[in-house]
């Protein structure tokens, strides 16, 4: 397995999981059977940690959309180097770090983490486009 894989397994099962704090929360907040009801617009608001934390998670969705293809392309055309493996892991600090520090509500720490992914994957790509 290359190093570039490692950290996307790892980031897939990182991103798997965000959604554990807030439908615990839920469930703090609901109850359980209001928890595992369907939603309805008569449900109690969640906290406001936990509302971030889903629009984290979404974020970070949204991002191994992109993330996943540039790992998986350098892997599958042998383009890893350093450069690429630490991009990768790079990649998954800053997620861990914006999921955290958003559900925190820790905006000063929140846009330079996403710009960093954001970093990571323009490497990545332009490593795949011969242009590094």
């Amino acid at each position: 397995m290359t190093v570039e894989l490692y950290w996307l397994i790892l980031t897939s099962l990182m991103t798997a999981l965000f959604w554990l704090p807030y439908v615990l929360d839920r469930m703090m907040v609901r109850g359980l059977m209001g928890a595992l009801a369907n939603p309805s617009a008569s449900d109690k608001p969640q906290s406001d940690w936990a509302q971030r934390s889903i629009r984290a998670h979404s974020n970070a969705v949204e991002n191994l959309v992109v993330f996943a293809p540039l790992a998986i392309a350098t892997h599958v055309l042998g383009a890893g180097s350093a450069l690429t493996a630490t991009m990768c892991m790079a990649y998954f600090v800053a997620r861990l770090t914006h999921f955290v520090v958003y559900t925190a509500g820790i905006p000063i720490i929140k846009t330079p983490a996403f710009a960093v992914g954001f970093a990571a994957q323009a490497v990545l790509a332009l490593n795949l486009l011969g242009m590094l």
